[in-house]
């Protein structure tokens, strides 16, 4: 399991990370290898830990590569240029900057809304609206830190959608119907488009945090994956300020579940 780049310059590094692949070092993490680890090798970036520890060596060092790390340095080499998040099972479409100066701008884009993503996931139902657009706030559940929903004092949200195709998934003589659905966020809340998606009563097939239980657990002997992926992105190129437009295929295993629902 490893990301595959599919647009690479002097300046950005963009990759279709598979799912099950966490973006994020963290405590965690232990004993597996992330995105972040993978951007380090991959593009020779040095963590500032490991630096910092060795800052009292390098006092009189001319090498720029050395812990000379202002803000944005600091900030790029901690984070290995990784500028946004996907979800663990959330595969697609990842950017990652080269330079710190490539780094500031893209998060600048991010914060501004200027970057435009395209996600695509089979949910549970069929959504009443042809097209929609769901605006609630989202926040960290005080009796669950690991989960978000829809709480007051949430952070301000919005998730718009489109019907792609319906389906129908046959279990047991009863027949349950699914919808394919192209989802916009407009802003980038943790794990906004899983609680948007729950709180409008057509949670992600195989979501087990937020499908509930008993179905989660159904969908995962058929799917044992989230079914979401990051399908495209546009964004502005950091130095020359040209648009960018990239997209991703479903991947095989979501692909190979859509034929198995159209068969």
């Amino acid at each position: 399991m490893e990301p595959h780049v599919i647009y690479e310059d002097d300046n950005l590094l963009v990759i279709n990370k598979p799912s099950g692949m966490t973006v994020n070092r963290a405590d965690t993490t232990r004993g597996e290898e992330t995105v972040q680890e993978w951007a380090e090798d991959y593009l020779k970036i040095r963590n500032p830990k490991s630096e910092a520890r060795n800052k009292s060596k390098i006092t009189n060092s001319n090498d720029q590569n050395s812990f000379e790390f202002r803000d944005s340095n600091f900030e790029f080499s901690r984070r290995a240029g990784i500028v946004h998040r996907l979800d663990k099972e959330t595969s697609g479409i990842l950017l990652i900057a080269k330079t710190p100066e490539a780094f500031a701008n893209l998060q600048t884009q991010f914060k501004e809304r200027k970057v435009k993503k395209t996600y695509i996931a089979l949910v549970h139902g069929t959504p009443i609206e042809q097209e929609g657009q769901i605006r609630v706030p989202v926040g960290r559940l005080p009796w669950n830190r690991k989960q978000f929903g829809v709480v007051a004092g949430g952070r301000d949200a919005v998730t718009r959608f489109r019907r792609i195709r319906n389906y129908e998934l046959g279990i047991m003589n009863k027949k349950e119907k699914l919808t394919l659905v192209e989802l916009y966020p407009e802003t980038g809340r943790t794990h906004q488009i899983r609680v948007h998606l729950k709180y409008i009563g057509h949670p992600i097939v195989s979501d087990e945090l937020y499908a509930g239980r008993k179905t989660a657990r159904a969908d995962r002997k058929m799917l044992p994956r989230l079914f979401l992926h990051a399908a495209k992105i546009s964004f502005f190129h950091p130095k020359n300020g040209e648009v960018i437009t990239l997209k991703s295929p479903l991947p095989s295993e979501l692909l190979g579940f859509l034929a198995l629902l159209r068969g």
